[in-house]
């Protein structure tokens, strides 16, 4: 399956995409608000975990080529999180795109494909989105997306041991029909 925007072409992944994608998990800017950034072998891993989701769930994280150029720029789409929080059972939206596809729209202009995609095509309800709160540009996205966040609804993500910096998060709402 594959969805075409204005700009951008979110699609599965191919063999070729492997090293790109490994060079974006790689940058330590990408990975400022995640663990750390990924050795090769962890980033070859990620996507075989990406691929084996499209075949349990019939959807996952597309991989985003830039029309214009064929190049990756990162990855947009739907998934479930694996762990467990008041807000689970879940689908999330979520994004990575490597620096130099930052600032131009791509996360936002594929966010909505993908949450066209799946309130449409799916039929979710709600789709969510998280990250930690120092987490700016994301939360912008989120927030141009019409995604609202409670904070109530903030987390201690539990992947992350307590006294982690990146530990705290918030939690971001969109219902089908509200985009």
């Amino acid at each position: 399956m594959t969805i075409t925007t204005e700009r951008l072409l979110l699609r599965r992944w191919t063999p070729a995409d492997r090293e790109p994608f490994a060079a974006l998990n790689a940058d330590p800017a990408v990975a400022e608000f995640l663990p750390g950034p990924l050795t090769r072998a962890e980033s070859d891993a990620l996507l075989e975990r990406i691929e084996a989701d499209f075949e349990a769930h019939g959807f996952g994280l597309w991989a985003v080529e830039v029309r214009a150029s064929a190049a990756l720029a990162g990855f947009v789409g739907l998934s479930l999180p694996h762990f467990e929080a008041a807000f689970t059972p879940c689908v999330e939206i979520g994004w990575r795109l490597a620096r130099e596809h930052w600032g131009q729209g791509y996360a936002t202009e594929a966010a909505r494909a993908a949450l066209d995609h799946g309130f449409g095509e799916l039929g979710l309800r709600e789709v969510v989105s998280f990250t930690v709160p120092a987490n700016l540009r994301s939360i912008a996205v989120m927030q141009r997306l019409g995604m609202r966040r409670d904070p109530a609804d903030d987390f201690d993500h539990p992947k992350l041991p307590a006294g982690h910096p990146l530990r705290r998060h918030v939690l971001y709402r969109l219902r089908a029909g509200e985009c």
